[in-house]
């Protein structure tokens, strides 16, 4: 293990490189190479977090999961196991149009509101031009 965090960082970004590689060229969707690789740079990455931590009490925001880990974290509420792929169902409105205007109205309300808006900006702005004109006369 290394306590210079520079070459622990160099470590890592080969293993990161070794990784990707290997994750180009696997055969397959256990390749023994690209499984390697992950491990390697598993390892690297916990090698660079402890030396960055030893010598200037800082960590990245990243952890390395174990395997028995991420099966857990991703068991839902039914004791099922498999990935959480969204929202439930009594989490989001499926009405689209719950507040009641129609495609219609929002883009009339949008384009008015443009116009008012690019109005008042060309106002301004001619007043900054006014302001700086003032300025310059100074």
């Amino acid at each position: 293990m290394t306590s210079d965090p520079r070459a622990a960082l160099v470590t890592l970004t080969s293993a990161l490189e070794r990784h990707l590689e290997a994750s180009a060229a696997k055969r397959g969707e256990d390749d023994p190479a690209v499984v390697a690789a992950y491990e390697d740079l598993a390892d690297a990455f916990e090698a660079y977090d402890e030396a960055l931590l030893d010598a200037y009490g800082e960590m990245t925001p990243l952890t390395v999961y174990e395997e028995d880990e991420i099966d857990d974290h991703y068991e839902d509420e039914d004791g099922d196991e498999g990935l959480y792929s969204g929202l439930d169902d009594e989490e989001y409105d499926t009405d689209e149009e719950s507040d009641g205007d129609t495609d219609e109205d929002k883009d009339e309300d949008t384009d008015e509101g443009s116009e008012d808006a690019l109005a008042d900006d060309l106002e301004d702005e001619d007043d900054v031009a006014e302001a700086d004109g003032d300025r310059s006369r100074r």
